[in-house]
């Protein structure tokens, strides 16, 4: 069971990876790639969303949204079929717990609210942190699964954007083409990270 659970962390953060094997989350992961610093904060801030949202997704799923799922309240509940109302419950449970890492953020780390911005109320739409709900129901995990899931893609998301920020500052003292400067050059970064995380699909898990 525990080596079941590792394959599954190792799959969903390096051979699955939801911004260089998916591209989910690129606007948040290439806006906020400039500095490690802010890297980490908002790689630990989807790295937390998901491994709440995932395993609480799940739940509402199971107990609440499919058919037969409310029969525990009263059997005459046992043909209700809830199932069209995934996204939306889905997007309303992230929504809320991206509103309590903002508020224990802001609370806590003030200079990394700051410099978040904008794009730290964004993750509440981030197709990263939707993607992995929706791959936790397609996929039909357990809930230990789909809490390990959610870590690990979480995790894989963090370390993508950290890295990447690491790059970019080291390119601050390169002179690359003035064509590459900027944009440019970050996705050519990125593509070329893809290509590198590509390597992990040959593990055999």
């Amino acid at each position: 069971m525990l080596q079941h659970y590792l394959s599954l962390f190792v799959k969903a953060a390096f051979v699955e990876n939801m911004a260089l094997a998916y591209f989910l989350g690129m606007c948040s992961f290439l806006a906020v790639s400039k500095r490690v610093e802010t890297a980490i904060g908002l790689g630990a801030a989807v790295t937390f969303v998901l491994a709440i949202t995932c395993p609480l997704n799940y739940l509402i799923r199971a107990h609440v949204l499919t058919e037969g799922a409310l029969a525990w309240l009263h059997p005459s509940l046992a043909t209700v079929d809830l199932s069209f109302l995934t996204f939306l419950c889905f997007i309303g449970t992230i929504a809320a717990t991206v509103q309590l890492v903002e508020m224990a953020i802001d609370r806590w780390a003030p200079a990394l609210y700051a410099a978040l911005g904008v794009f730290l109320p964004l993750i509440a739409v981030n197709c990263a942190i939707l993607g992995g709900s929706l791959f936790m129901a397609e996929r039909e995990y357990s809930l230990g699964e789909s809490a390990v899931f959610g870590l690990g893609a979480g995790f894989g998301f963090a370390l993508a954007v950290v890295a990447l920020a690491a790059i970019r500052e080291r390119l601050r003292y390169s002179n690359p083409p003035a064509q590459l400067r900027g944009l440019p050059l970050t996705f050519l970064i990125t593509g070329l990270m893809a290509i590198a995380f590509m390597a992990f699909g040959g593990i055999q898990l």
